[in-house]
């Protein structure tokens, strides 16, 4: 199946596949176990850049959560990648709307630290995952 598509599981509008980058382990595992209970088959994680690049070129995610600011670096080279395949993809931050973004990722969702289980269901179903 191709990445974006559904195949009108009973999770359908969600993705089935995320990618989570984010180097804090403890909120790391919050998302995941957050996300698996919406019904999403797989999430992994990548605690770096490096990792995260290589579980993309292993296996490319239908949505990723990038924590902006990792430790002694950006996540912008995972965005970059995962622009690059078409691959949609949502920014954690825990600065808001004050998280300073290179422009060509200015328009790109949010999900603001501590985030609510909500947003962060509403993000996944509005991921741009076309049935």
């Amino acid at each position: 199946m191709e990445p974006g598509r559904s195949d009108g599981s009973p999770n359908d509008g969600l993705p089935n596949d995320v990618l989570i980058v984010e180097d804090d382990p403890i909120i790391a595992l919050d998302f995941e176990d957050t996300i698996l209970g919406f019904g999403v088959k797989t999430v992994r994680a990548a605690a770096n850049v490096a990792k995260a690049l290589d579980m993309i070129a292993d296996r490319p995610p239908e949505f990723a959560l990038l924590d902006v600011s990792l430790i002694r670096e950006k996540s912008f080279a995972v965005a970059e990648r995962l622009e690059a395949l078409k691959i949609p993809f949502a920014f954690v931050t825990g600065y808001g709307a004050d998280a300073r973004l290179p422009v060509a990722f200015a328009a790109k969702p949010r999900l603001p630290k501590p985030y609510s289980t909500d947003a962060l269901q509403a993000l996944l179903k509005n991921c741009g995952i076309r049935p």
